[in-house]
């Protein structure tokens, strides 16, 4: 009972944190509208007025910051909706389709710009520097410093893939104001001009952080794998209840940051009641919602025969067997029928294992090879979550 008084008053706290977070993305979000805003302005008078083709991608780049930020602000908005009937586990993976479009943006300003360039490098053009653009284009050096570390660092906070992508773009935006700048100076004293080709290599460096975003984005959309940091602290979670032998076959799906939902076996004394392998189940969705915010919707059971000698000792035998394959990483669900001669039991098998399969029929042959008077049989099975 402990525990579920826990768990209420944690979907509170759950509840509340989740807009305090929306708010301060949306906060966040709002302050890199106003300043790419206010760069993009100058940027372009001075780019215009100098003739300088760098200056005016700059200050491109910063409308397409402004932008994303904006499309922030919406997927955030979007992804607070409630659960209903077409979408019950909720809108947050909206935020993983955000912070693609603003990938996409990114990617299409550095392919647009590098055809510009292109251009510019054809048919150049001498660029005019004056004392106050280039005061103004160090200013913006610096104040996207300060904008890129804040907005990557309430991302990372607050779990924000698109602020994250946002902030990482504007500090790749001050080290290319930076070159904006040194190629100025180079132009100034030495009268070479190099504003196409910097164009050109701004371009690239940008194309190439809006491919990394993107496929970053689409992995996380496909379905990454948990980190092994989160998936230990479940299995923690689980193993913490005093009933529970093991915890195996762990499965969590991601609906969104910090939304996340799953699955598990449990392994627990075969002389358990129905009503005390239930009392077991509801403590151990409590604990791990309680402990670490995942909901697991379904608890499996794997029951131990803990009474018989000979199926403990059969069970012995069975993991010597099997767990003597280096990347043989676990077996469990054992089952045997010592009056029918068989058994059953799942093995799984490592992703670093080159033919897992065969590693699998391997281990197999050797049990039935040690046991020949029983019929064994296993299941392939796969770590999705467990550290290796």
């Amino acid at each position: 009972m402990k525990y579920l008084n826990e768990a209420a008053e944690m979907s509170a706290q759950e509840e509340n944190a989740a807009v305090s977070r929306d708010k301060t993305i949306i906060r966040t979000s709002i302050v890199g509208i106003g300043a790419n805003l206010l760069l993009a302005g100058f940027k372009a008078v001075v780019g215009v007025i100098s003739g300088s083709i760098a200056i005016v991608l700059d200050a491109v780049n910063n409308l397409s910051d402004a932008a994303s930020s904006v499309i922030t602000i919406a997927g955030t908005k979007l992804a607070a909706k409630h659960p209903d009937k077409k979408h019950p586990w909720g809108y947050g993976r909206i935020e993983y389709l955000t912070a693609m479009v603003i990938s996409l943006i990114v990617l299409y300003a550095g392919i647009t710009s590098l055809v510009e360039s292109v251009k510019k490098i054809l048919v150049p053009a001498t660029p005019d520097y004056s004392t106050p653009s280039l005061i103004i284009v160090g200013a913006a050096v610096a104040v996207k410093v300060v904008l890129g570390r804040y907005v990557k660092g309430v991302g990372e906070k607050v779990n924000s893939d698109s602020l994250i992508n946002s902030g990482t773009d504007a500090m790749m935006d001050s080290v290319i104001s930076a070159a904006t700048l040194g190629a100025a100076i180079i132009y100034l004293t030495l009268n070479i001009s190099l504003e196409a080709f910097l164009g050109g290599i701004i371009s690239i460096v940008i194309i190439k952080s809006g491919i990394e975003m993107l496929g970053g984005t689409l992995s996380e959309i496909l379905g990454e794998r948990v980190s092994p940091e989160k998936a230990a602290s479940v299995i923690e979670a689980v193993k913490s209840c005093p009933d529970v032998i093991g915890a195996y076959d762990l499965v969590l799906h991601d609906y969104g940051p910090d939304q996340t939902n799953g699955s598990v076996h449990i392994e627990v004394a075969d002389t358990h009641t129905a009503h005390e392998i239930d009392t077991i189940i509801h403590d151990v969705t409590s604990r791990v919602y309680t402990k670490t915010g995942v909901i697991l919707t379904a608890v499996s059971i794997y029951a131990m025969n803990t009474q018989v000698p000979e199926i403990v000792s059969l069970r012995k035998q069975v993991c010597d067997v099997v767990m003597s394959h280096k990347n043989i990483l676990q077996v469990h669900g054992f089952y045997a029928d010592i009056e029918n001669k068989s058994m059953h039991f799942d093995m799984v098998v490592s992703f670093d294992e080159e033919d897992r399969l065969a590693l699998f029929r391997k281990a197999l042959e050797e049990v039935k090879s040690s046991l020949p008077d029983y019929d064994v049989t296993a299941s392939l099975d796969t770590d999705y979550s467990l550290t290796e």
